[in-house]
């Protein structure tokens, strides 16, 4: 994988089920881009399952700082969160928020049971869950006058460069979506047209 990609999900999948010793586990994948998005579907989640006894959940958000969390949601210490944590990092993934609902069945797992059950139920949800790639980028803006029209769109087309907006009012206004990996070699070819004002956006 290249240094500019990562690995995230665009949407929800089914939940998955484990069960065990009567305990159900039910697991659920959610795309997510920041922390203010977690609680909301944890919340819901609680709504919908009301009567069930834990929502332990973890996520990793973040492209270049991943911000990581797990939460046993009063499971012991770390047999619940991290266990569900291990399998979204195992897939090395980001933007996502794994929650598992337990429906207690009345028979104790004692901890290794439990590490068990919520890493077979994030593993599970996860494998139903349809990875992408993405491609981290950066924004040029490219201002030009007419005389240059014709090179500033030779480049664009040349190396391929996604067109986010444009106007071509008095003076010509692009701004191009630009591979992270390639942003810097790409930045400096339009800088060798003098006439051309490049800004990072």
């Amino acid at each position: 994988m290249a240094k500019d990609t990562y690995l995230t999900i665009e949407k929800t999948p089914e939940p998955a089920v484990f069960k065990d010793r009567k305990s159900k586990f039910i697991g659920y994948v959610f795309p997510v881009n920041n922390v203010e998005e977690v609680k909301p579907i944890v919340d819901q989640l609680k709504k919908e399952h009301h009567n069930a006894r834990h929502w332990c959940y973890a996520y990793r958000i973040g492209i270049e700082h991943i911000e990581e969390r797990a939460n046993d949601d009063g499971e012991p210490s770390n047999s619940a969160g991290t266990p569900i944590l291990n399998q979204i990092k195992g897939k090395n993934l980001t933007n996502v928020l794994v929650v598992v609902v337990r429906y207690f069945g009345g028979v104790k797992l004692g901890v290794g049971g439990l590490i068990n059950a919520y890493k077979t139920a994030a593993q599970m949800v996860l494998d139903q869950a349809e990875i992408v790639e993405k491609i981290r980028t950066k924004n040029l803006e490219i201002i030009f006058d007419y005389p240059d029209m014709n090179k500033v769109m030779r480049l664009i087309k040349e190396h391929q460069l996604q067109i986010i907006k444009q106007d071509l009012q008095a003076r010509g206004k692009i701004i191009v979506s630009i591979r992270l990996d390639d942003f810097e070699t790409i930045k400096k070819t339009f800088e060798t047209i003098h006439t051309l004002k490049v800004k990072v956006i």
